[in-house]
């Protein structure tokens, strides 16, 4: 059944990308569920490993909350918050967060020798292919620019170590023997883009 109640979830978000989610109703119910305490009012998170959610994909958003509301990704800081939501409410979340401008993460100073090496690894992995060259994500693939560095370390991590798996297994493939340090040296890259 649940295998099912994702499948369909893709499906609408790929085959509907119009869908009718209003971000008006979704600002009204993240305020109302306090969203912000962990993603920040503005969708860009200030908690240390909680990923900004501010002009991510809607489409990929929608996915990621029909996935906590089923129990078919177990984040344990999602569970109460996506309990009990309609699919007209994850529509209207998705598209409030959709339409927030994304902004820099990032409050380190920049390192260039480490910015220049995630470039060249993420060169190298083809990540600007699903993700987009300026990795500002399309339909069911996040934005991954201007996320949290520690967020992005973290998740990372866990898809090279097959600790995390998404729609499908591509991502634990691209991390596979990819060092702690290559792993920085990428998160470093992407939140200071």
């Amino acid at each position: 059944m649940r295998a099912l109640t994702f499948l369909a979830a893709a499906l609408l978000a790929a085959a509907n990308p119009a869908w009718a989610g209003d971000a008006t109703r979704g600002a009204a119910l993240a305020e109302a569920r306090n969203c912000g305490a962990c993603h920040g009012a503005n969708g860009i998170s200030a908690v240390p490993l909680m990923p900004s959610l501010a002009g991510q994909q809607a489409e990929f958003l929608l996915v990621q909350l029909i996935m906590f509301r089923e129990g078919l990704r177990p984040v344990p800081a999602m569970v109460e918050p996506a309990r009990g939501l309609t699919d007209a409410e994850i529509e209207d979340l998705a598209a409030f967060y959709a339409t927030l401008p994304s902004g820099p993460a990032a409050t380190d100073p920049r390192n260039e020798a480490l910015a220049a090496r995630g470039a060249e690894l993420s060169a190298a992995r083809n990540c600007g292919t699903c993700h987009r060259p300026d990795y500002s994500g399309q339909a069911q693939v996040p934005r991954i620019n201007h996320q949290r560095e520690d967020f992005l370390v973290h998740t990372l991590a866990e898809y090279r170590d097959n600790l995390r798996v998404g729609m499908d297994t591509q991502m634990n493939g691209v991390m596979h023997g990819m060092t702690n340090a290559d792993i920085r040296a990428i998160a470093h890259y992407l939140a200071h883009r």
